[in-house]
């Protein structure tokens, strides 16, 4: 892992979750725009997280202009916040229903471990919908803190859920994917780049929604 570079993207003020969320998208285009630049270093999605950053600021100074005028408390609070709090109580309702329906339909097949780990997930983002939408003064990193320990959750109990057959196709489809710029990819970026697309192509199959507030 290029760790100075990733260094100097928390130095421009770049936030992890838009830095990831920049390598992704990096390669998330492969198979539609393939390309001939080599991929040695995440130099390769410097200009992708750039932009992601970018957006990232523009939502934060869009936020504060949207509230109602006739709501000086609720106006003042949103005022310190990157997303209006009505977009956030949204996200967050859709990621609980997509989950809920996730989990009924698993229950008529299987109920294991990864039902109650979704069980759990509904249950905290619950919790944490209601005191977002009560809270005087929101806490906008500690909820994206949250959801982003409640992903990770998510993400380890899929792949455990996974029969070893079924994780070697998803991974040689990947690696196929990946195929061209193998020889060209540091090994360690190589080896980031496939578990991340490994695991967003089981995120896709199995309709898991992204809890990061960058995905709203």
């Amino acid at each position: 892992m290029d760790w100075a570079l990733i260094e100097s993207w928390k130095e421009m003020g770049v936030p992890l979750h838009v830095a990831l969320r920049g390598i992704e998208q990096s390669f998330d285009s492969y198979e539609a725009k393939p390309r001939k630049r080599s991929v040695k270093t995440l130099l390769y999605c410097q200009e992708e997280v750039e932009a992601q950053y970018q957006e990232w600021l523009g939502s934060h100074v869009g936020a504060s202009s949207n509230e109602s005028e006739d709501q000086p408390m609720s106006r003042e609070a949103n005022s310190e916040m990157p997303f209006s709090r009505e977009a956030v109580l949204s996200h967050l309702k859709r990621a609980i229903d997509s989950l809920e329906q996730l989990e009924n339909l698993r229950k008529l097949v299987i109920e294991d471990d990864f039902c109650d780990t979704l069980k759990r997930v509904v249950t905290r983002l619950k919790e944490l919908k209601l005191d977002f939408e009560n809270a005087v003064r929101p806490g906008v990193e500690r909820l994206e803190d949250s959801l982003t320990s409640l992903e990770k959750l998510l993400d380890d109990a899929l792949l455990v859920s996974l029969e070893p057959e079924q994780m070697a196709v998803a991974r040689a489809e990947t690696q196929s994917q990946l195929k061209s710029y193998r020889s060209r990819m540091d090994a360690a970026i190589y080896k980031q780049t496939l578990d991340n697309l490994l695991l967003k192509r089981m995120r896709e199959q199995y309709g898991i929604p992204r809890l990061s507030l960058f995905f709203l």
